[in-house]
């Protein structure tokens, strides 16, 4: 019989990992392209990895045992993925969004509990170790086949577990360059693409051989079947039991809860793009490996192979004579048990290190501990490889595939209720889970782990007999431990209340469904101070790496201080401390330094996660949830397009919505603003605001707030919000801002308006008043010309005299003025501007203030100006008055006049400290005025600009002059050019 050297199947082994590590390696430095290693088709044959040695060798052995029933294995994974949407994406999406690295991590996540990890972990590691060691037993096995194949095995047993010492060896040099740092993980995909490219060739190779070959073809295997109808009746045997249902549940169960398959269907790939080609691809997959089965079954009858059906793989080429096939067949089943035992302690890894070693690890402030975990993820390998190993020693290496591979199919069950509830059930809690799983898994130890490992089949008990263990009992075992599990999950859920956080959790895992999540309070203020409580955990440098990564990732500043987006920060640290160190370890140490603290009262409803959640979701909502979400979106534009300005509050003051008016009478935009803290408003909206909130009124009408340096008014209005389920409580408030500034402005006109009313009957009776005594002034000076002919005397009598034609005009240009427009109608005439402003000059010239300044005039000879000379006179004794008063003694005030384009621009500039800009356009309002009580009126200016807009003129003003010292002033006035009549 052929056989074939040792030296030359340790070479293609050791060439084989080789070639895996090679590939890893190109991948791992860029030498591959991206768009060949995120191609949906790698990750299909990464999906592969599921079918181990099991789907290579043990499931021809599954078919003669129970024929038809062994496709339940390839239909269980088929309706999976056929299912995806439904069965996978939700949860690979939850997975995706939150980082979760493993099966452990996610029922963590969801139920919120440490101790959920641990024991989850203890009872995933006792599951894998039949399976780990079924592919290090088939491979040994494989080998003493084609080295040299006799029946009595005895003699080879110390060769075969060596050869199987040095091939987990090898294994392990593999997997800690590749698998101890979870940055690699792209090259680990790849290398176990090519694992299932090689194994699905060589399977395919061996069932064309066994149809084409040893039958002929298709009808030599129809010809074969009727000629031994016993192996047709074989098809049917476990139909006629119900152990074919009870294996496509095993089966499915395994699809979903097997770590390192959670691992690679879920956790390493792009999910909206993989889950959709996953759909049909990967079962395409998994028929190109189940169709040769049954011909290479039936092949091993027909050519009387003389070895265990589960290695009829491997025997029917090597009993035909065809090494090179035989190699070929060989190097299959190779890479399957490679690929599934790198696959398996990589995810056993991440288990172990996240719930039971990390947690046992303190976390200070190391100054690398990446390279810590790195280290502590080698050993955590290392020691899987070696417990696998001596699992396979104390089983003694001689069990069937099918034993070993059923004994950690049946331990799947126990996790399907608690992940089947992680998206599709929120009330199942942790003690639930808890109870169930533990119940379920101890039934499976004791019945079927343990008699499988010390080959027992049967025990007698007390009161009950003799009860079959073991593998013959599985079926039995199988149902009874899901039951038990079952039923105690769901009980002990019902009556047991979840806390807080799992709660919370539940809404996170559960967002399909209609739910109000709490807006939990983060007692922090900045990034800063995040990273300053990470530090002490994590180190300086690691938190600021981290901290710094979360706000990129989500498109924040590190300045950022809005409580929203700190609690998002906080979350995404999590998520991302979680893919580093698992969800357990990261959740301690973010709840240790950033815990979350429940509301004072109830009800604090978090608005922006519930908007955030029907936004990412509202295309898969159907029925009444889309049209709640369509009534949702017609009220929230109807809020943020209202023509008032419109924000809600919650209970402790955190913005939920911001309308486009409150932009707009803001400068705020609402994205800038929704989650923040009103402390966190700019001035002066954060003052307004905050006092309206915390006072007992409903409403305040007129508040005056500087905005940009103006003045402006406004009305504030609120009322509560209660919560939808408790009315009576408090969830926050609502506030309506109206601007009021045109309202108070119209106000002011009048009553502006009813002043000058007033003046103008005060000016009537001043008027009256007033004249009787000026006329018996001016008499007398008008006597006392008649009787002295003293010069002095006769000056002072005219001055008198134009003085009281003075006092006249005033109380007539008051009067005037008050009568809004109504006046009687101009004497103008052409008068010299030299004139008029020489007389004001000489006028103040005689008053003897505190202030002494000297008055400087640059107007032109015979410049002249249409208008009455008395008004004009008035006009530039009042400029020239006030431009004294705002200078210091000795300062100088200059006079300047020049014609263009028929009028005449006369200014009057001073080197006084200037207008405030606020003042410049109140300054001509009667009663204005910025001088102390007793020393001005306001009527001043507001008379010259009524004589200037009577005399069709303009006036304006340019303050300061002197742009560096803010100081200076000019009036500058525009009057029509005067023209001298024409000589008759």
């Amino acid at each position: 019989m052929m056989t074939f050297e040792l030296s030359t199947i340790v070479l293609v082994v050791v060439a084989y990992v080789l070639v895996t590590f090679g590939i890893a390696t190109l991948t791992n430095r860029g030498w591959l392209p991206d768009s060949f290693i995120n191609h949906p088709v790698t990750y299909i044959l990464s999906l592969g990895v599921f079918a181990s040695t099991w789907a290579y060798y043990g499931v021809v052995d599954l078919a003669y045992q129970y024929g038809y029933g062994a496709l339940t294995y390839y239909i269980g994974i088929v309706a999976l993925f056929l299912f995806a949407p439904v069965a996978l994406t939700p949860i690979a999406q939850l997975v995706q969004r939150f980082k979760i690295p493993s099966v452990a991590d996610l029922l963590v996540f969801r139920y919120h509990s440490q101790l959920v990890g641990s024991v989850v972990t203890l009872c995933m590691m006792a599951a894998v170790m039949p399976l780990v060691a079924m592919q290090i037993q088939a491979v040994a096995e494989s080998l003493s086949i084609l080295t040299n194949y006799t029946p009595e095995k005895s003699s080879h047993f110390d060769f075969e577990k060596m050869f199987a010492l040095g091939y987990c060896l090898l294994l392990l040099v593999f997997g800690l360059l590749f698998g101890a740092s979870r940055e690699k993980q792209r090259g680990l995909v790849m290398a176990l693409a090519f694992e299932s490219l090689i194994k699905i060739l060589a399977i395919t190779a061996v069932g064309l051989f066994a149809v084409f070959q040893v039958f002929g073809s298709l009808d030599g295997i129809d010809q074969w079947l009727a000629q031994n109808p016993d192996q047709q009746k074989l098809l049917y045997t476990a139909l006629s039991d119900n152990s074919t249902h009870t294996l496509l549940l095993v089966f499915i169960a395994t699809a979903v809860a097997m770590p390192h398959l959670f691992q690679s269907s879920v956790v390493d790939v792009p999910v909206a793009r993989s889950m959709r080609f996953a759909s049909w691809a990967f079962p395409l997959f998994l028929f190109c490996m189940a169709a040769p089965i049954l011909p290479i079954l039936w092949a091993g009858f027909a050519l009387d192979v003389p070895l265990p059906v589960q290695y009829y793989t491997l025997g029917v080429p090597f009993v035909s004579e065809q090494p090179g096939l035989t190699m070929l067949a060989f190097i299959g089943g190779l890479s399957a048990a490679t690929g599934a035992i790198i696959s398996i302690t990589m995810a056993g890894t991440v288990m172990v290190l996240n719930h039971w070693l990390l947690p046992m690890s303190r976390l200070g402030q190391k100054r690398d501990l990446r390279r810590r975990i790195v280290w502590l993820r080698r050993t955590t390998m290392g020691g899987i490889l070696a417990a696998a190993y001596l699992f396979y020693l104390i089983t003694g290496g001689d069990h069937r595939l099918m034993e070993l591979a059923l004994t950690t199919f049946v331990a799947m069950l126990q996790f399907l209720p608690a992940i089947i509830a992680v998206t599709y059930w929120s009330r199942a809690n942790r003690f639930g889970l808890l109870a169930g799983m533990c119940a379920g898994a101890t039934v499976w130890f004791w019945c079927l782990l343990l008699p499988v490992m010390f080959e027992v089949s049967q025990v007698s008990l007390p009161f009950w007999g003799t009860v079959a263990l073991g593998i013959d009992a599985w079926n039995s075992i199988a149902l009874v431990s899901l039951a038990l599990n079952i039923g105690l999950f769901v009980l002990v859920s019902m009556n047991t209340e979840q806390n807080a956080e799992e709660q919370f959790s539940a809404s996170l895992c559960t967002e399909a469904e209609i739910a109000q999540p709490v807006r939990v309070i983060l007692d922090v203020h900045s990034c800063d101070e995040i990273k300053e409580r990470l530090s002490r955990s994590l180190g300086a440098t690691l938190a600021e790496i981290q901290v710094n990564k979360a706000a990129e990732e989500l498109g924040y500043s590190f300045s950022e201080r809005r409580p929203y987006s700190l609690r998002r920060i906080r979350n995404r640290l999590e998520t991302n401390l979680s893919s580093m160190m698992g969800r357990s370890v990261a959740s301690e140490i973010i709840d240790r330094h950033l815990p979350y603290r429940l509301p004072s009262q109830a009800g604090n409803t978090d608005i922006n996660l519930m908007e955030s959640r029907l936004h990412r979701y509202r295309d898969r909502l159907t029925g009444m949830a889309a049209e709640l979400d369509s009534l949702r979106l017609y009220h929230r534009n109807t809020i943020y397009e209202l023509p008032m300005a419109v924000c809600s509050l919650g209970s402790d003051l955190e913005v939920i919505t911001w309308n486009r008016s409150m932009e707009e009478l803001t400068s705020i935009q609402s994205g800038d603003v929704a989650g923040a803290h009103l402390s966190d408003l700019s001035s002066p909206w954060r003052e307004l605001i905050i006092d309206f909130t915390d006072s007992e009124e409903r409403h305040l009408h007129g508040q005056l707030v500087k905005v940009d340096g103006k003045e402006r008014f406004f009305s504030l209005h609120k009322s509560p919000l209660h919560t939808p389920k408790a009315i009576g409580e408090e969830d926050g408030q609502v506030i309506l801002i109206e601007e009021i500034t045109e309202l108070k402005l119209l106000e002011q006109e009048l009553t502006h308006s009813e002043r000058l009313a007033s003046i103008g009957r005060l000016s009537a009776g001043v008027a009256h008043e007033i004249g009787n005594p000026v006329t018996g002034i001016a008499c007398l000076a008008q006597n006392l010309k008649y009787d002295s002919d003293a010069p002095e005397v006769l000056e002072t009598a005219e001055q008198i005299l134009s003085q009281t034609h003075r006092i006249s005009s005033i109380v007539h240009s008051l009067v005037t003025f008050s009568h809004s427009g109504s006046h009687n109608p101009r004497q103008c005439s052409a008068v010299e501007v030299q004139s008029f402003v020489s007389e004001a000059i000489a006028l103040l010239s005689l008053q003897k203030d505190d202030v002494q300044v000297t008055y400087q005039s640059f107007v032109p000879a015979h410049l002249r100006v249409m208008g009455d000379t008395q008004k004009l006179i008035q006009v530039f004794i009042n400029l020239l008055s006030n431009a004294r008063d705002a200078s210091e003694d000795g300062d100088t005030v200059v006079i300047e006049a020049e014609a263009e384009a028929g009028e005449v621009a006369i200014s009057v500039s001073d080197q006084g400290s200037g207008i405030d800009p606020d003042h410049i356009d109140q300054i001509i309002e009667p009663f204005f005025t910025t001088k102390e009580p007793g020393k001005g009126t306001g009527l001043g200016l507001a008379m010259v600009y009524s004589i200037i807009d009577e005399h069709d003129g303009s006036i304006r003003v340019e303050s300061p002059l002197d742009k560096q010292s803010q100081t200076g002033t000019r009036f500058i006035i525009t009057l029509p050019e005067g023209v001298e009549p024409s000589p008759e």
